[in-house]
């Protein structure tokens, strides 16, 4: 809990406007959990209000991660302002629209049956390709700069970007397809919140545990780093196991649901 309230507080002393959209994000949450209560419209077989329930969260906790981790790099104010503008104010608007047409009642993504709905779609394909090369530059800059942390966890952060870069490639692949699933068109039977396809393949998988490669590889190397009295080289080492056997899920989860083969068949 100490970390976690770290984490805020040092992103609030840092960027104060990144850290707003982030409690906005929160916010936006909320709201979406109360349309869950009092509106019983559904689209593909479930509630409109999930899917912009499950970006809010995303988007937040992505954000607040980039807010923080971008303080570990030893990034001059400027660049560090503009990347965190960039960041933050561009997986806002996509939130926003993917709120905008749950509103309506309509699909957000793969959306063409207007202009209008093929402009928002192709809107949120730039915006995140736009966070695609933030991604890269990371993965760059993680490479050749040493940043403000142990090498273990830069490590671990180096992994995690290079995860995450992967889990965007699997985004791009559903955008290719115009579709989640791979079997089966999709709005079909899937597992409780999260739908994912209990029937096909399913590409949200691997694309879901790719973007949260971020958080779940750092802070695995976090905590072996306060707890695991070993040396430095043991730590990077325990954190290239960790993070091949996480990769090696994605892909697992990837090559599964291009077979569509359902990762839970129910």
């Amino acid at each position: 809990m100490n970390n976690l309230t770290n984490v805020f507080s040092t992103v609030k002393k840092e960027s104060p406007i990144l850290y707003n959209i982030v409690l906005f994000h929160f916010f936006l949450a909320i709201l979406c959990l109360a349309g869950l209560v009092i509106d019983d419209r559904t689209l593909m077989g479930i509630n409109v209000w999930i899917k912009p329930l499950k970006f809010a969260i995303s988007d937040g906790i992505y954000i607040m991660t980039v807010g923080y981790l971008i303080t570990l790099y030893p990034y001059p104010k400027l660049k560090t302002n503009i990347i965190n503008n960039i960041v933050a104010w561009t997986l806002l608007i996509e939130t926003l629209i993917v709120v905008f047409q749950a509103s309506r009642g309509i699909q957000s993504h793969y959306n063409k049956d207007s202009v209008f709905d093929a402009l928002l779609f192709m809107s949120m394909g730039i915006l995140i390709g736009i966070n695609v090369l933030v991604m890269a530059l990371f993965i760059i800059d993680t490479i050749r700069l040493k940043l403000k942390t142990g090498k273990p966890i830069q490590w671990a952060i180096l992994l995690g970007w290079s995860v995450v870069f992967f889990g965007s490639w699997v985004g791009g692949q559903m955008i290719g397809h115009l579709a989640h699933n791979v079997g089966v068109a999709d709005g079909g039977a899937g597992l409780p919140l999260l739908n994912w396809s209990t029937v096909a393949g399913d590409l949200r998988i691997a694309h879901f545990f790719g973007l949260h490669g971020i958080q779940v590889i750092p802070l695995f190397a976090l905590w072996v780093s306060k707890t695991w009295n070993i040396t430095i080289k043991k730590q990077i080492l325990a954190v290239t196991v960790f993070g091949l056997l996480y990769a090696s899920w994605i892909g697992y989860t990837y090559y599964q649901a291009s077979l569509g083969i359902p990762l839970l068949k129910l």
